[in-house]
């Protein structure tokens, strides 16, 4: 029986082979002293002295290192970022309680102490590797635009998302082609036709009236996520999984629960969801677990089974396209396609017939477009249920530019100020990405927001991470009611005070030459399903006795402070934003 290829093993096969080196080179050594007429040393001792060179050289490596650095910092008139002092041997008592935190607690728990501790930029050291990370509006400007070319996304990010996210726009540092070959796709005469949105939302609007009409709840968030999966399939390849057809879910508190009949297509369609989530869980657990992740995957490729539903899906599609480019002889000049008729795929393929570019590119615009429409509208939707003058206003507004039921228009939703405020207070406080982290090329500074004190040095090949989750609601950066919901705040004063001021504090789109080219196609598409639902629905009410067990707030989130205190339902975070256990509501019709 042979044993199956894992990130695991061949991790410790790597490792083995790094580990013996000095073994076999002290052996050597010891051969070499006995053929030129020395004594003879024994095997054990050699095989014991390489051994004992390992940690001797891994110490003397991470000392000089450390040593360098802040000659180069000295150098530079900077100081070193301070250093997370962890009582376990490489910080590891850290990591266990960040782990803990992004499974137990609230998204960000514990980050905002060793920032009010140790200052503006912290570096939570991890097995002796540097994470510096910040929350700072200029820390971030410098990453994404001043400095742009200085911070990638790096080996170890990339080695960890390679299994899902392969050499897609996301997962590239010399992204600029995988750019101008996907912007042709989200020109406006695309993301303004609502005719493929208008048929999704009536088939949410039908699902939610039935179910409505038996008395139970709905989880919103899985009705969103099977949404935007089929706008973003049909978007991206013409091909739509059809996933709103495989039926709803019913809570798993509804006795005697109707049990949805099962056909091929729809039984396709939930494996095809499934899985797409599965393997962004996966690749973000290994962002967690960083340069170690590998020994957790010893006995199997937690990403190896979700991804070969995705590629039973997405290969014959592409098979199929590169196949119909074939049978017309058409050839293109590797170079943006000025055309925006078609799908995403259609202008992938007069680009290149290479299917591993074609999968991974598509794979990755399918995760920004399903995770940011997925998370914002269930996000928003949570907040409206629990600020009705927020829904009665907005649904006022509704009413008075589209009507009762009209099919919006492109010009309806660009008119609809309030609308747009709800959804960016909605991304302010809960972006749909988190965390991100980026690696610097070369060695440099930040500066520090105390115009006494001196720069920050950022070493050569560091991680750098930042949180415009924190950023989004720092009371210094927002003022004083930063942890609150007010729409307002996007059409009043406070725009100028803050955010005109300072774009840099309000980041949901990413900003730079990384700044999300869907972004006004997703507006538009969250824009157009609210306007659906408050054209059909009344009031929202949240149901939490709908909810799995164990996946609403602990009882002591509320002792804490902020939206942490306040929030009935449990925001967490892999790669994404999104709710546990879901969204369970009911709605009202009109």
């Amino acid at each position: 029986m042979t044993l199956a290829r894992t990130p695991g093993i061949d991790f410790l096969a790597t490792g083995f082979v790094f580990l013996s080196i000095p073994v076999f080179g002290f052996i050597a050594l010891g051969k070499a002293h006995e053929y030129t007429g020395g004594r003879a040393l024994p095997t054990w001792v050699l095989v014991s002295a390489g051994i004992a060179s390992i940690p001797v050289y891994a110490v003397s490596r991470v000392v000089t290192t450390r040593l360098r650095h802040k000659r180069e910092a000295a150098a530079m008139g900077a100081k070193m970022v301070p250093v997370v002092r962890g009582k376990w041997l490489g910080n590891a008592d850290v990591v266990k309680v960040m782990i803990h935190n992004a499974t137990h607690g609230y998204p960000a728990d514990g980050l905002a102490e060793l920032f009010g501790e140790l200052g503006p930029v912290i570096n939570i050291r991890s097995f002796w590797s540097d994470l510096v990370f910040t929350t700072t509006p200029e820390h971030v400007k410098i990453m994404l635009c001043t400095d742009f070319e200085n911070y990638v996304k790096g080996e170890e990010f990339q080695r960890n998302m390679d299994s899902v996210l392969g050499v897609g726009v996301f997962n590239s540092d010399g992204d600029m082609f995988h750019r101008s070959i996907t912007r042709p796709a989200f020109a406006r005469d695309r993301i303004s036709d609502f005719q493929m949105f208008d048929r999704h939302a009536e088939t949410v609007i039908q699902q939610l009236k039935s179910r409505f009409g038996e008395g139970q709840a709905v989880d919103f968030q899985d009705l969103m996520s099977r949404f935007s999966l089929d706008s973003a399939t049909e978007f991206l390849f013409g091909h739509c999984v059809h996933s709103l057809r495989a039926g709803l879910p019913y809570s798993v508190n509804t006795p005697y629960a109707p049990k949805n009949i099962q056909t091929p297509e729809t039984r396709r369609a939930n494996e095809f969801s499934t899985a797409f989530l599965e393997a962004f869980e996966g690749v973000a657990h290994r962002e967690r677990l960083r340069t170690v992740w590998p020994l957790f995957e010893i006995f199997s490729d937690r990403t190896k089974k979700p991804m070969e539903v995705l590629d039973d899906f997405l290969e014959p599609i592409i098979a199929d396209a590169i196949q119909k480019k074939s049978a017309v002889h058409h050839e293109v000049e590797a170079k943006p396609i000025e055309t925006s008729e078609g799908t995403l795929l259609d202008h992938l393929v007069q680009v290149t017939s290479d299917p591993k570019i074609l999968k991974d590119e598509t794979l990755n615009i399918m995760l920004a477009g399903r995770d940011t429409t997925t998370g914002t509208l269930t996000f928003a939707v949570y907040l409206l249920s629990q600020y009705p003058h927020v829904m009665q206003r907005l649904r006022q507004e509704v009413l008075e530019k589209v009507g009762p039921t009209k099919c919006p228009t492109f010009d309806n939703i660009r008119e609809m100020k309030y609308l747009r405020a709800v959804l960016n207070e909605t991304l302010r406080l809960y972006p749909v990405v988190p965390f991100n982290v980026r690696e610097s090329v070369n060695g440099t500074t930040w500066p520090n927001p105390d115009p006494n004190g001196k720069p920050f040095y950022i070493p050569a090949g560091t991680r750098t991470l930042y949180s415009v989750f924190m950023m989004q609601r720092r009371e210094d950066l927002w003022g004083p009611d930063a942890e609150e919901f007010d729409p307002d705040r996007f059409l009043d004063e406070r725009v100028k005070k803050y955010l005109v001021k300072n774009s840099f504090i309000f980041l949901p789109f990413n900003a730079g030459p990384r700044i999300c080219l869907g972004q006004q196609f997703a507006y538009n598409e969250m824009s157009f399903i609210l306007i659906r639902l408050l054209q059909n629905f009344s009031s929202i009410s949240l149901e939490l006795d709908a909810y799995p067990p164990g996946t609403l707030p602990p009882d002591e989130f509320k002792l804490a402070s902020g939206r942490k205190a306040i929030d009935k339902v449990w925001p967490k975070a892999n790669l994404t934003l999104y709710l546990a256990g879901g969204l369970w509501l009911k709605m009202e019709e009109s």
